[in-house]
């Protein structure tokens, strides 16, 4: 037989439910305190950082030299800077062309560093057997590329430069992973690409056509996130100085850097070494020739309506962190 239960008098059901919201409140109190005293301490969670397969970042993150950020890969810049578009990191770095695209689609963004030129760190590869001797012996052929990305710039350099045009040619636009198998099969006639996928690509029967010497500057960029720049500058500092430590670090130990950068990227270490050699420049100041040369190739873009202008990149160029690059 089940024990009635017995109603408790009101008085003690009163009090028991003022404890009850004062415990709760207790318990909100603490939380509220916690929080309050992470944003006092400026706790905004782990830089973010969006890195290329190649490049100095790659180096930074095979050193563990940064344990605190948090590293995302991106194939390509325009990828990047989509991350960038959605939020998602506060530093990215880039080539040339990107950054042009990035501020023609109105994504919001300041070029906070750069590399000295890597002109030999981009080509035109075609088959040996192709009969193809120079640039211009690619009119009417069909030439692939990754849109918006450093080779794009190249190719438009390497147009002027033989007095052609777009209608010249057909451009089919691959990313990385979808043209090395497109050039491998035959299904292209020349491929426009960078480092490490270029050295990768420098097999037997493949020859360099033309790279970007004379052309194209073809450096890195990094680029912010302008609330990361407003609200985490010292943190920002503080991960460039890394980077340049690093950067630098690989440049007097080649051997080393690309023992240590070659499992991070996945290729044999002779073919690490081959591309670092040519393309791993020291970190460079953003000056106003800089920014001069980047909208160059932004008016170059809209001149050919390959971005729709104008394009003011010159004035997304911000130079608050480079004494750490001098």
């Amino acid at each position: 037989m089940r024990t009635p239960r017995t109603a408790l008098p009101r008085r003690h059901r009163l009090v028991t439910a003022l404890l009850t919201a004062v415990a709760l409140v207790a318990v909100g109190g603490v939380s509220a305190c916690g929080d309050g005293s992470a944003a006092a301490g400026g706790d905004k969670g782990p830089l973010r950082i969006g890195y290329q397969r190649f490049g100095g970042l790659s180096l930074v993150k095979a050193r563990n030299a940064a344990p605190d950020v948090e590293w995302s890969l991106f194939e390509s810049g325009p990828a990047l800077t989509e991350a960038l578009k959605a939020g998602s990191i506060d530093i990215g770095q880039v080539g040339e062309a990107p950054p042009v695209f990035a501020a023609a689609a109105k994504i919001p963004f300041s070029v906070i560093g750069t590399s000295a030129p890597v002109p030999q760190g981009e080509a035109v590869l075609v088959k040996d057997d192709s009969g193809y001797r120079t640039f211009a012996d690619l009119r009417g052929r069909t030439v692939a590329l990754n849109k918006g990305s450093n080779v794009h710039w190249l190719l438009v350099r390497l147009l002027a430069a033989h007095k052609m045009t777009l209608d010249d040619i057909n451009v089919k636009y691959l990313k990385p992973a979808e043209g090395r198998p497109a050039f491998d099969n035959g299904q292209v006639d020349a491929w426009i690409i960078w480092d490490p996928y270029f050295a990768l690509a420098e097999q037997p029967g493949v020859r360099v056509l033309a790279d970007a010497t004379g052309l194209a500057s073809n450096r890195e960029y990094v680029l912010a996130a302008p609330d990361a720049v407003q609200n985490r500058s010292d943190d920002i500092r503080a991960f460039l100085r890394t980077y340049r430590t690093v950067t630098d670090w690989g440049i007097a130990n080649p051997d080393e850097r690309a023992r240590t950068l070659a499992p991070e990227l996945k290729i044999a270490q002779d073919v690490t070494e081959r591309a670092l050699l040519r393309s791993a420049k020291p970190l460079s100041p953003v000056t106003p020739a800089v920014g001069d040369e980047l909208q160059a190739i932004a008016d170059g873009f809209v001149a050919l309506k390959l971005v729709p202008g104008p394009v003011d990149i010159r004035g997304r160029v911000d130079g608050r962190f480079n004494e750490v690059f001098q």
